[in-house]
């Protein structure tokens, strides 16, 4: 039987892979500080996130090692925060490099996160793996620190694979697309500041299914976008969760307002002002397929 090491496996992510590499048969490994929020079937092992310790040991043997871990960022950017985010980011990735290279038999492969927000605010075209152009600002700041402290990692022959992973869609509760849904139920479905930003997404199943794709292809190796192939923008995304929970009518939301609405809800407007316009070139080129193109294939998912 396969094994994989899932860090962070008590987050969102962490819960939609442990639930996929079940199912498909797997023996899965969440190490994380809590275990509230790991998933029935799953083999708990405890971290503080900050020094060596026993947890080494599961990483010796196994097939995979994905590193999920990271602060939420749904949060205001204050200077604690703002270190928070970072450490357990940087520090993390760091730390578990420091664990794989004292292992005697480490981890075939190693998928490390990072975030399709390390690309710069666009409007006029797609950004692509090799195309693409970094942006700049706090979130920007922490994930390219992140990608360097994992490409400074030497493994030997354990694969590394990077993911910049753009919103993922569920059903989970208090995720992107049910807090979305919940805004459009009391009327706030309308669109965001200009509506003109693209959103890049990819579906929960589509997410697991591309981690599955690369820790297969043997070939797979440095940075992927993970995302679907068909961004949309802010003002389409709105109609289309508008449509999923039957409403016509959305308020929709000027700069002020959001700005107001973030402070009193203690996050970022970057979260849905920022333009992301990315997709997945790698993925694509190299045979991926996706379950879940369009935001409508995803829909009628969530209806099956």
């Amino acid at each position: 039987m396969k094994t994989i090491v899932i860090v962070g496996a008590n987050g969102f992510l962490g819960r939609v892979l442990s639930r996929y590499f079940l199912e498909n048969g797997w023996n899965v490994v969440g190490i994380a500080r809590d275990p509230d929020g790991i998933v029935d079937g799953v083999e708990f092992v405890y971290w503080d996130g900050k020094k060596l310790g026993a947890w080494q040991e599961a990483l010796e043997w196994v097939d995979v090692l994905v590193n999920l871990a990271g602060r939420s960022v749904n949060c205001r950017y204050g200077r604690r925060n703002r270190a928070s985010i970072f450490d357990s980011r940087v520090r993390t990735t760091e730390l578990l490099g420091k664990a794989v290279q004292g292992c005697q038999n480490p981890p075939k492969v190693w998928l490390n996160a990072s975030t399709a927000t390390i690309y710069r605010h666009a409007e006029d075209r797609a950004q692509g793996e090799a195309s693409g152009e970094f942006g700049s600002g706090f979130s920007v700041e922490v994930a390219r620190a992140w990608e360097r402290a994992f490409r400074a990692v030497d493994c030997g022959k354990t694969r590394k694979l990077t993911l910049r992973t753009a919103m993922v869609f569920g059903e989970e509760a208090g995720t992107v697309w049910t807090v979305l849904q919940g805004l459009a139920r009391r009327g706030l479905g309308g669109k965001m500041g200009g509506g003109r930003q693209m959103v890049s997404w990819i579906s929960d199943r589509d997410f697991a299914r591309a981690v599955d794709w690369l820790i297969g292809n043997e070939a797979a190796e440095g940075v992927y976008n993970v995302c679907s192939p068909q961004p949309l923008t802010n003002k389409e995304l709105m109609k289309e969760v508008r449509a999923s929970v039957a409403m016509q009518f959305g308020m929709p939301a000027n700069r002020w307002m959001l700005e107001i609405g973030a402070f009193v809800l203690r996050t970022e407007t970057e979260l849905v002002l920022k333009s992301r316009w990315v997709v997945p070139d790698r993925l694509i080129s190299e045979g991926f397929k996706f379950s879940h193109e369009g935001i409508d294939s995803f829909k009628e998912g969530l209806a099956g």
